[in-house]
């Protein structure tokens, strides 16, 4: 990461969205010292106290934000569309060079901090370390290292492999003495040939020997769940953060089941729906481009009537989720470098939050003051507010009415440094 400058910097912009309030302040100004936020206030009153020596910027007519979270990555993965196995058939010198560019294109979009969701050997751990060093430029990163999976299950690739409940202690113990910020288990299959997605792959004492030895080192657990039955272990057994969440059976079905929706409110457990990548959102935006271009084909257009429909069936989920006053519970994670889903659009998935219910300013703060709370980090990030890391994101025009806001990306700071 760039080391900030002593030098007090003043950031001023016609529009300010703080993160806190989830509403939008005109003229107002950040000021930054170091790498912290060190006030914030109306333009005219922190101008009239800026010490002589403060440098100013002005974003015009921008709308200032806390930087973008983005909860699930895997950097190490290209996102060009191959297959889990022509990926994983790179070698890990070669994983650390594609997380390098994953690394800049997350960055480049706003997103100053990700939570990288698994990577083969000791490859996040390395991309970790360089970005604090500077060597490469990126987001700041939380990292779980390789996910534990049992014998054969999604994943296994990483080599993580855990079998009852001894054995995910000592690959927890394992992953926290190698530097893992947080613990990642795959409790379900998914998309790695063999595995079943809509099975569950650990019991819940399985799952609960996780949770208890990662609290124990004072470190939260994320649990990949596409199965309804690993949902429900997965609540049982206190897991902290649930990704997917798909209420998936195992004959390959969706179906909302009502009683496990409020086991997840009455649990208080953070969820992670990935949207974009279980409706192949970015393939839809690219064919719904061709269309409003007049340049889509009818095969074309046959396959986007057809991703649409299986979408909304996805999306249909979210929305009776939100029924059971899980909105505030829900962060936006990308899933990015699987399959087709390249970094940089963590866009994608406020565009689709808003779709199932949310309010613009409402999807802006889940990137934002609710992802930072579900990863344990609201004390430093998410938010504009004084003593808080100064990571920002300029957009252009009002993200709390228009949510393609945060597709056109002004600036973005990190730790108080200018970026982009």
């Amino acid at each position: 990461m760039s080391v900030p400058s002593p030098q007090p910097l003043l950031i001023q912009s016609a529009r300010l969205f703080d993160g806190v309030s989830g509403t939008l302040q005109s003229d107002h100004a950040v000021l930054v010292t170091g790498e912290r936020i060190t006030a914030v206030g109306p333009q005219a009153a922190l101008q009239a106290q800026l010490p002589p020596d403060a440098a100013i910027i002005d974003l015009g007519a921008a709308c200032l934000a806390p930087g973008l979270i983005d909860s699930h990555t895997h950097l190490s993965l290209a996102g060009d569309g191959r297959p889990y196995a022509e990926m994983f058939s790179e070698s890990d010198e070669m994983m650390v060079l594609t997380g390098a560019m994953n690394l800049r294109r997350h960055l480049t979009a706003g997103i100053t901090t990700i939570r990288e969701h698994g990577a083969r050997n000791k490859v996040g751990f390395v991309l970790k370390e360089g970005v604090q060093r500077g060597y490469v430029p990126g987001p700041r990163m939380l990292v779980s290292g390789r996910p534990i999976t049992c014998t054969g299950g999604h994943f296994h690739m990483c080599n993580e492999e855990a079998d009852g409940a001894d054995e995910i202690r000592k690959s927890v113990r394992r992953l926290v003495h190698e530097g893992a910020d947080y613990i990642k288990i795959m409790a379900s299959g998914g998309g790695t040939a063999g595995t079943i997605p809509g099975r569950a792959s650990y019991s819940v004492a399985e799952l609960h020997a996780a949770v208890h030895e990662a609290h124990h080192f004072h470190r939260l657990t994320a649990a990949h769940c596409r199965a309804k039955e690993s949902m429900v272990r997965a609540v049982e057994a206190g897991i902290d953060l649930m990704e997917h969440a798909e209420f998936l059976d195992p004959d390959d079905q969706l179906r909302f089941d009502p009683q496990l929706a409020e086991m997840m409110a009455e649990s208080g457990i953070w969820i992670s729906p990935t949207l974009q990548a279980w409706t192949n959102y970015p393939r839809m935006v690219a064919l719904a481009a061709r269309r409003d271009a007049g340049l889509i084909t009818p095969a074309e257009e046959r396959d986007l009537a057809a991703l649409e429909t299986r979408a909304e069936g996805r999306l249909d989920v979210m929305r009776r989720m939100l029924e059971y006053d899980l909105r505030g519970r829900i962060v936006p994670g990308t899933d990015s470098g699987v399959g087709s889903l390249a970094f940089g659009h963590l866009d994608y998935d406020l565009q689709l939050l808003v779709r199932v219910g949310f309010t613009p300013a409402e999807a802006l703060l889940s990137a934002t003051r609710i992802s930072a709370e579900a990863c344990g980090m609201a004390h430093e990030i998410g938010a504009i507010e004084v003593g808080k890391v100064a990571d920002l994101v300029a957009l252009d025009g009002d993200p709390t009415q228009d949510i393609g806001a945060v597709s056109r990306v002004v600036a973005v700071f990190q730790a108080g440094v200018r970026i982009v």
